[in-house]
C-alpha cells in the first residue's frame, strides 16, 4: 500500500481560519476543495434551485393536475435504503402537500428484479392507480413504462442513474444525468431527487393559490430521510448533497425525526442527540437495506412511514434481527468468495485486472456486500454473481459489482455489451457500483470480457492500492473532544472523513478475538492505544500508519485510541 498526503491550498485554509473555523478543520476542509467559509454554509436558502432540475417544473405540473382532481398515485420504489427512503419521502411528501390517495409498491429482489418492469406496471394498474411514479429507478426501464402508458397510466419517472442508449417514453422524466439537465449536482440521490420534485409541486401548487408561502406544508421535516438515503446511497457528497445531509443531521439532533428513525437508532445502540454520517453509513442504513436482501423491503418502508413509536420499535427489532442474519451470511459467503479469487492466480502473483466470482450457493441478496469487500481486499474491479431463483430464471445469474477509482464501472459493461452482444441480458449502475444479468452459459465469456477491459483502461499505477490521508495529526488535537467536532462534520463519499498518517512506535502487539490486532503505540512520544480490525500480521516496531480517530470510554473515563486504516509498505 502507498500512503499519499493530501495537499492542504495554503490560501484556502487560512481563509477558513480567518473566518472562524477550527484550524485542523480548516486544514481538513480545504485539502477537499473547500475555499472559503461560503462553501461551508448549509443553509436551506443555499440549496441549489429546483428549477434548474430538468423535468421538474412538469412533474410538479403534472402533479399539481393529479392532486386536484382526486387520483391516485402510486409509487414505485427501489429495494434499497435510498429507494426506501425515496419512497418515504415521496409518500409523507404528496400527503402533506394535499394527496388524498397515495400508495407504494416496491418489488421483490428475487420474484421480479430491479425497476420498473412490464408486470410490475401491470400490478400498479389493478391496483387501481391513475399515475405511476417511480423513484430511485425507472431511467433504464423502457418496456416496464411502455405498458404502464399502454394501460393508460401516465408515468413519472425520478431516478438518478445513468440513462442508457434509449430513455423511457414516459410523460416526465427527472433525473439529473439525463441529456440536457444543467443542475449542477449531478451526484444527487434518488431520495434527493424526489425532494427536489416535492419542492417544485409545493412552488406550483402556492402559484395556483392552494397555500401562501405562511400556510404552505413545511418539507424541511423529510430532510433527516433525506439525509439517510443520500448517506447509504454512497452518492458523492458535493457542495449540495452535504448541505442536505447536514440539515437533515441538525434536525435529528434536535429530536425532530421520525419514528422509525428513532427506533433505528436504538436498537443500533447509537444516540440520535450526537448523530453522524457514519450511523448512517454504517447502523442504519444496513439495518433498512436488510430487509430487501434478504426478506421485503416494504418492512423498512413502513418502518420510515410510521408515526407510532411501539409500531416503529417493532419494525426496528424485526429489521436488527434480520441484519443480524445478513452479516452471518456474508460473513460465510465472503470467505467462500474470497477462497474463489484467490484460487484464479498464483499467491505469489498479482490478482488479474478485474475478477468476477460465482457459486451456486451464493445469495443474491448480498452479492453487493460480498463484492465490495473483495474489492477491498484485493483493489481490483469485482463483480459477484448469484443464481436467480425468480420464477422462469432457471441459469440466470444475477450480479454485483464493486469498483476501484480509475474503472468507470457501467462504462465497461456497455462496451463487454457492444463487444459481446447478447452476453448481458440488462445491466446499469455508475462509475462505481453496477449490476447486471447474464446466462450462466456465458460466465467465462463475461469474465474475461471484463478482464480485457480492465487491461486496456487500468495501469500498474492505478492497480496499485492508495490511501489518501491528511498527514501527521497534530498532537494538541489528540483529544476526545476534538474526536467529537470531527465526528460531527459531514463526511462521506468524495468528502472523504479524515485519516492521518505518521510513522509510530509500536510498543506491543496482540490478537483480540482471533481476528483483530490490539496495539501499544507511542504518537510523537505520547502513548495511545490502536486497534487494526480485521488484520492480525505482526507489525514491525517502527511503522508509518494510516489511522482515524476515537474516543472509547472506560471506567467512565472517555479517551482517544487510532483505528489503524493501513500500513506503508
Amino acid at each position: 500500500m502507498k500512503i499519499e498526503v493530501r495537499d492542504v491550498p495554503p490560501r484556502a485554509a487560512w481563509a477558513l481560519e480567518q473566518a472562524g473555523v477550527h484550524p485542523l478543520l480548516a486544514r481538513l476542509f480545504a485539502a477537499r476543495g473547500v475555499q472559503s467559509a461560503a462553501d461551508l454554509d448549509d443553509a436551506l436558502a443555499r440549496l441549489l434551485p429546483p428549477a434548474g432540475l430538468k423535468g421538474a417544473r412538469e412533474a410538479a405540473v403534472l402533479l399539481a393536475d393529479a392532486i386536484a382532481a382526486q387520483k391516485r398515485l402510486c409509487i414505485v420504489a427501489d429495494y434499497d435504503c435510498d429507494g426506501a427512503t425515496a419512497c418515504a419521502v415521496g409518500v409523507r411528501g404528496l400527503r402533506l402537500l394535499g394527496a388524498a390517495h397515495v400508495q407504494y409498491l416496491v418489488p421483490d429482489r428475487v420474484v421480479d428484479g430491479y425497476g420498473l418492469t412490464p408486470p410490475i406496471a401491470e400490478r400498479v394498474a389493478t391496483q387501481g392507480a391513475d399515475v405511476l411514479i417511480t423513484v430511485d429507478n425507472g431511467i433504464a426501464s423502457v418496456e416496464g413504462v411502455a405498458r404502464a402508458r399502454a394501460l393508460g397510466l401516465a408515468v413519472l419517472v425520478t431516478d438518478h442513474h445513468l440513462p442508457g442508449a434509449e430513455l423511457p417514453g414516459a410523460d416526465v422524466i427527472v433525473n439529473p444525468n439525463q441529456p440536457g439537465c444543467e443542475f449542477e449536482s449531478k451526484s444527487i440521490a434518488g431520495v434527493g431527487v424526489m425532494f427536489y420534485v416535492l419542492l417544485a409541486l409545493r412552488a406550483e401548487l402556492r402559484a395556483r393559490g392552494v397555500f401562501d408561502a405562511a400556510s404552505q406544508p413545511k418539507l424541511d421535516a423529510l430532510l433527516p430521510l433525506v439525509a439517510l438515503g443520500t448517506v447509504a446511497d454512497v452518492v458523492r457528497l458535493d457542495a449540495n448533497n452535504r448541505r442536505l445531509v447536514a440539515q437533515g443531521l441538525r434536525r435529528i439532533r434536535a429530536g425532530q425525526l421520525p419514528a422509525g428513525l428513532n427506533a433505528l437508532f436504538s436498537v443500533a445502540g447509537r444516540a440520535s442527540q450526537k448523530a453522524t454520517t457514519f450511523d448512517f453509513g454504517f447502523a442504519l442504513g444496513p439495518r433498512i437495506n436488510a430487509a430487501g436482501r434478504l426478506a421485503d423491503m416494504t418492512l423498512g418502508i413502513e418502518l420510515l412511514l410510521t408515526d407510532d413509536a411501539a409500531r416503529a420499535a417493532e419494525l426496528a427489532a424485526t429489521l436488527d434481527g434480520i441484519n443480524r442474519e445478513r452479516r452471518e451470511i456474508e460473513g460465510g459467503m465472503r470467505e467462500q468468495a474470497m477462497q474463489i479469487a484467490e484460487g484464479l492466480f498464483d499467491p505469489d502473483a498479482v490478482p488479474p485486472s478485474a475478477l468476477a466470482v460465482f457459486d451456486p450457493d451464493f445469495h443474491e441478496g448480498v452479492v453487493g456486500i460480498v463484492a465490495a469487500r473483495l474489492k477491498d481486499r484485493l483493489h481490483r474491479p469485482t463483480f459477484v454473481f448469484a443464481a436467480s431463483h425468480a420464477p422462469g430464471q432457471a441459469h440466470v445469474l444475477k450480479g454485483s459489482g464493486r469498483s476501484i477509482a480509475g474503472f468507470h464501472l457501467r462504462d465497461a459493461l456497455d462496451l463487454v455489451a457492444k463487444r459481446h452482444p447478447g452476453v448481458l441480458v440488462k445491466f446499469g449502475g455508475h462509475a462505481m457500483a453496477a449490476g447486471c444479468t447474464i446466462a450462466e452459459e456465458h460466465f467465462d465469456t463475461f469474465d474475461r470480457a471484463l478482464q480485457q477491459v480492465a487491461a486496456e483502461w487500468l495501469d500498474a499505477a492505478t492497480l496499485m492500492r492508495r490511501l489518501e490521508t491528511d498527514g501527521p495529526l497534530p498532537p494538541e488535537y489528540r483529544r476526545p473532544d476534538m474526536v467529537d467536532t470531527l465526528h460531527a462534520a459531514v463526511w462521506g463519499q468524495g468528502f472523504a472523513p479524515p485519516v492521518f498518517s505518521e510513522e509510530v512506535e509500536v510498543v506491543s502487539q496482540r490478537l483480540v478475538g482471533e481476528k483483530h490486532l490490539a496495539l501499544k503505540l507511542r504518537h510523537q512520544g505520547q502513548p495511545i492505544d490502536g486497534i487494526w480490525f480485521g488484520h492480525t500480521e505482526p507489525l514491525p516496531a517502527r511503522a508509518l500508519l494510516a489511522f482515524r480517530l476515537e474516543a472509547d470510554e472506560w471506567q467512565g473515563v472517555r479517551r482517544v485510541r487510532l483505528l489503524v486504516e493501513g500500513v506503508a509498505g
